[in-house]
């Protein structure tokens, strides 16, 4: 799991049948995380761009999000509400 910021939104009108109707934003790690590219993920949950974020990843994404038999990578399974100890600006 990485936490990251949301620094945009992905619009697809074409896509797999089972991400029709999902939310896709862009999501940069914050310094210090084990990943230093930015990822798409999927958002069910209602993230917006500026917001800190919990971002799972591989199979533990799919099912985080509810769709075990999606093309799923990435998915957004919260928000913080505090990120003081990280130093989050």
């Amino acid at each position: 799991m990485i936490i990251g910021k949301v620094v945009g939104s992905v619009v697809s009108t074409r896509k797999c049948e089972n991400l029709v109707g999902n939310k896709f934003m862009i999501v940069e790690p914050v310094p210090g995380m084990r990943v230093n590219n930015r990822v798409v993920a999927i958002d069910k949950i209602g993230a917006g761009i500026g917001e800190y974020v919990l971002v799972a990843q591989g199979s533990a994404a799919r099912v985080g999000c509810g769709m075990e038999y999606a093309p799923v990578d990435a998915a957004i399974v919260g928000i913080l509400d505090d990120g003081q100890d990280l130093k989050l600006k």
